[in-house]
């Protein structure tokens, strides 16, 4: 799901390796700090690159959604320092410390900058999870295809009004409430109302 996103936005396929060291790959991950999601974002951050964040609807869980307001916030650093590597960096450090730091470290990337520690260090974890991720069997890791998930089935629906019984609107469509959310961890509430269609 991601790689094609990504793609379709311009952004260079390794940033799925920065979202894996951000969430270790899992939708539901939420930091102590309160950013959650797969790429980790705050809520203030969701809100500004266009996901809803609210008591009914967290769209930083959405995969697809979510994947595209981190494209939208890649492609905005990267306008800024025309430098894929400084787009890494700010995402761990935030774009305005790095943007203050290269001005007043005179330097062009930020690999060059001296920072703390964890930004520091966070170009270099993208890249090694990139290593063991691409070619596993390298660092003794043999992962046949029963040891993967299957894909699970699953059918869209657009939902135009509001739905007020999340639990009865599962059952008509032949599931369980307990499915509807595992498969739509965006969903935060027994109810979905739709604002404007």
């Amino acid at each position: 799901v991601v790689e094609p996103i990504l793609a379709d936005n311009g952004v260079p396929d390794d940033f799925k390796y920065l979202m894996a060291i951000e969430s270790n790959v899992d939708p539901l991950a939420r930091s102590g700090v309160g950013a959650a999601g797969l790429w980790q974002f705050m809520p203030e951050t969701g809100r500004e690159f266009g996901l809803t964040v609210n008591s009914h609807v967290d769209e930083r869980y959405h995969v697809e959604k979510a994947t595209r307001a981190a494209c939208k916030y890649l492609k905005q650093a990267y306008a800024n320092y025309k430098s894929w590597i400084s787009v890494a960096a700010a995402y761990n450090a935030g774009q305005a410390r790095i943007a203050r730091e290269l001005q007043r470290q005179y330097a062009d990337e930020a690999l060059d900058l001296h920072l703390v520690t964890e930004t520091a260090r966070y170009v270099y974890r993208i890249l090694a999870v990139k290593q063991l991720l691409a070619d596993p069997r390298s660092f003794g890791f043999r992962l046949r295809a029963s040891d993967l998930y299957p894909p699970v089935p699953y059918r869209e629906i657009k939902v135009t009004r509001t739905i007020d019984d999340l639990p009865r609107f599962a059952k008509q469509q032949g599931i369980n409430y307990a499915l509807l959310r595992h498969l739509n961890p965006w969903i935060r509430s027994r109810t979905l109302p739709v604002h404007g269609g």
